[in-house]
């Protein structure tokens, strides 16, 4: 069965390879804190159902306690080690999950797929000046294509050896404010990520979803472009990678190495 993407808007997608769902940072909700969703329409009921939820890092546009709730009780639910102890109602909300904490290095098996975390360079706290620091992580999803999901990160110089050999790159290309700083991939260093990856194939996320309250007309640029920008540098500095730019729902058969 061909492997297959659908972007639900910011870092939220679903992955199903080798007949097991894998669902990233879930996001169900029209208002995140100061932020608010600008384009695509919620995510369905059904976009709830996975076999493995992976949460890269704890910043609440990622790991979203509400959206966590709805989820199927007995979900395995995948987080950077220390999340539980970080995080203020975390253990509530996740006692109703199958949860396995893990860094870099190690692997899980779900299904018929493995999850392996990888390094991630990005600030892992919680909240701004947040006393406890959780390390942040990206994931390979290696069944019958190699996916690499990136959660949120910089480039960083072993990217390429901990990632490894990878079928199909889900990167960050944006983010929800007009400033990207040290520990975030725009469009230019995430297709600077590909000459080092390599991948068959592209999907650029976390970007053209939400944008803080009040700041509609804050360079508006900065919250529509990044998409096309990505495809833009891909296709300069790595031609060879078929970039496959989603909508808000919209899913991708993408192709794998021989």
């Amino acid at each position: 069965m061909p492997v297959e993407i659908t972007w639900w808007g910011h870092a939220t997608a679903t992955l199903r390879d080798s007949g097991t769902t894998v669902l990233t940072d879930p996001l169900f909700t029209r208002r995140c804190g100061h932020l608010r969703r600008r384009r695509g329409a919620l995510p369905p009921p059904a976009a709830r159902r996975a076999d493995v939820v992976l949460i890269s890092h704890l910043h609440p546009d990622h790991l979203h306690l509400p959206s966590l709730s709805r989820l199927a009780a007995g979900t395995r639910l995948v987080l950077p080690r220390g999340a539980s102890a970080a995080v203020p109602g975390l253990r509530r909300v996740a006692s109703r999950f199958d949860v396995r904490e893990v860094e870099a290095g190690d692997t899980v098996r779900v299904g018929r797929v493995t999850v392996r975390p990888v390094p991630a360079v990005h600030d892992g706290r919680w909240l701004p000046f947040w006393p406890r620091r959780v390390r942040a992580l990206g994931y390979v999803v290696e069944g019958e294509a190699r996916t690499y999901y990136a959660g949120d990160t910089d480039l960083y110089a072993s990217m390429e050896r901990e990632t490894g050999p990878v079928d199909t790159a889900l990167l960050p290309v944006g983010g929800w404010g007009p400033r990207l700083g040290h520990g975030h991939l725009d469009a230019e260093r995430a297709a600077q990520a590909l000459t080092r990856l390599r991948p068959v194939s592209a999907v650029p996320l976390h970007y053209g979803t939400y944008w803080p309250v009040g700041m509609g007309a804050v360079r508006p640029h900065e919250f529509f472009s990044p998409g096309d920008e990505f495809v833009r540098c891909a296709a300069r500095l790595a031609p060879g990678v078929r970039v496959h730019l989603l909508g808000h729902g919209q899913s991708v058969r993408p192709a794998v190495a021989g």
